[in-house]
């Protein structure tokens, strides 16, 4: 019998961070989840960071880690990022699939930490191999798009009833993250079962370009002056004007 992807190996990955600009905030706790068939016990690995930077009072209220609990338990940033990027070429070189939640804002916001403290990028650590990414936010918009509604993780988590447990927990987020992309492969299986992840991963970049621009013309609607980066599932680097 066929084992199908959704019920096979996944990886998960989050992180907690001191704001959400990708560019300028930073990492201040990150986790990896793997599975290596649905229902199996996850191993997770866990990373505490000391950023270097103060965590805004808005941050902490979200994730709950203070500057005092980071400055004595976190670790310097550069060795940490250096494990993590490692650790998702570690899964990328297994051909084992990983979800994140949100993938433009995770990736992107390590990309730019590994840029800071490790003078390197997350490409380079995927150099000899490809990350296959499965987003639970752009599946579900895509495969259920005129659903009304947010489409956070918490809101996905009830939709697909999966259960989340301590929410804003990198560990938790991203063991929920991977149950949501689980429930929806059985949910739309007979879209999703002859797909490849590799090619679910070339045609997520296309259906989140597609939302980006819907979102796009939504913003200008509203007369809203925001922009949607289409880019997925990792944003290209800034060039600065010289």
């Amino acid at each position: 019998m066929t084992t199908h992807w959704y019920e096979g190996p996944l990886a998960a990955f989050d992180t907690e961070t001191t704001g959400v600009d990708v560019e300028e905030d930073r990492i201040v706790s990150a986790a990896l989840v793997v599975q290596d068939t649905a229902g199996a016990r996850p191993r997770v690995t866990r990373w505490l960071v000391n950023p270097g930077i103060p965590v805004p009072e808005a941050a902490t209220a979200v994730h709950g880690l203070t500057d005092d609990h980071l400055q004595r338990n976190g670790r310097w940033p550069s060795p940490v990022m250096e494990e993590v990027g490692r650790a998702l070429a570690e899964q990328a070189a297994m051909g084992r699939p990983l979800v994140v939640m949100n993938a433009p804002f995770d990736l992107t916001i390590l990309d730019r930490e590994l840029r800071r403290h490790r003078a390197s990028s997350l490409g380079r650590y995927l150099e000899t191999t490809s990350l296959c990414v499965l987003d639970p936010r752009v599946l579900d918009k895509h495969l259920d798009r005129y659903r009304k509604g947010r489409r956070t993780l918490t809101d996905l988590c009830a939709h697909y009833e999966v259960e989340l447990g301590a929410a804003h927990d990198a560990a938790a987020d991203a063991a929920a993250a991977m149950e949501v992309v689980r429930a929806v492969g059985r949910r739309f299986a007979s879209r999703l079962e002859r797909l490849t992840p590799a090619e679910l991963h070339t045609l997520q970049a296309v259906w989140h370009a597609a939302q980006a621009r819907g979102l796009q013309a939504w913003f200008a609607r509203q007369g809203t002056p925001e922009l949607v980066d289409p880019a997925w599932p990792l944003r290209p680097e800034l060039r600065t004007a010289a």
